[in-house]
């Protein structure tokens, strides 16, 4: 691969750095963004071809980057990495202009892939075996959460929750499958 740009946007200084040194030794030039305007300044000024965006950047939500670096440019590939994967969050990626939606832990292969490969389907986005009673809970915590537009006491309401038992379980990572 000669000379293609990949902005890494992402709060975590560690997998930040990790994924900036493998993909250079793969031959891409990265700019690394923690937040919001870092990222939208930096696609106001230089060319990317791919992206990745995590969905949740200190108090911010990657899904507003979306709309916004599509705008600047049109024809970059975009990636939703997440920790907190859900299909609520997965479907609102796509809608909003992301090319692939990936969980957490991702290797860079798993990230380029993605990227340079088909483009995301609904059928990706379905588990082959069925949920499990916690992980519906989750998927209906973030369905919820999402239309709340990410406003924690609005969504504790909705779900006729107390505030403080929805912020601890949305700080657990999501149960598996």
């Amino acid at each position: 691969m000669s000379e293609s740009h990949f902005l890494i946007v992402d709060d975590d200084p560690v997998f930040s750095r990790v994924l900036a040194r493998s993909l250079t030794r793969k031959g891409y030039q990265t700019q690394v963004a923690s937040d919001l305007q870092t990222a939208i300044s930096l696609a106001e000024t230089e060319h990317f071809d791919l992206a990745s965006v995590d969905l949740k950047l200190d108090q911010e939500s990657g899904l507003q980057l979306i709309p916004r670096l599509r705008a600047l440019q049109p024809h970059l590939r975009i990636l939703m990495l997440t920790g907190y994967a859900s299909i609520a969050t997965a479907v609102e990626a796509i809608k909003l202009g992301a090319d692939h939606y990936l969980p957490k832990p991702a290797d860079t292969e798993q990230i380029l892939q993605a990227l340079l490969g088909q483009a995301f389907t609904a059928e990706a986005a379905l588990p082959s075996e069925p949920m499990s009673v916690s992980r519906l809970e989750w998927e209906h915590i973030q369905k919820v959460l999402l239309e709340q537009e990410g406003n924690i006491s609005a969504t504790a309401r909705a779900l006729n929750m107390h505030r403080r038992t929805l912020q601890r379980k949305l700080a657990k990572y999501p149960v598996k499958r």
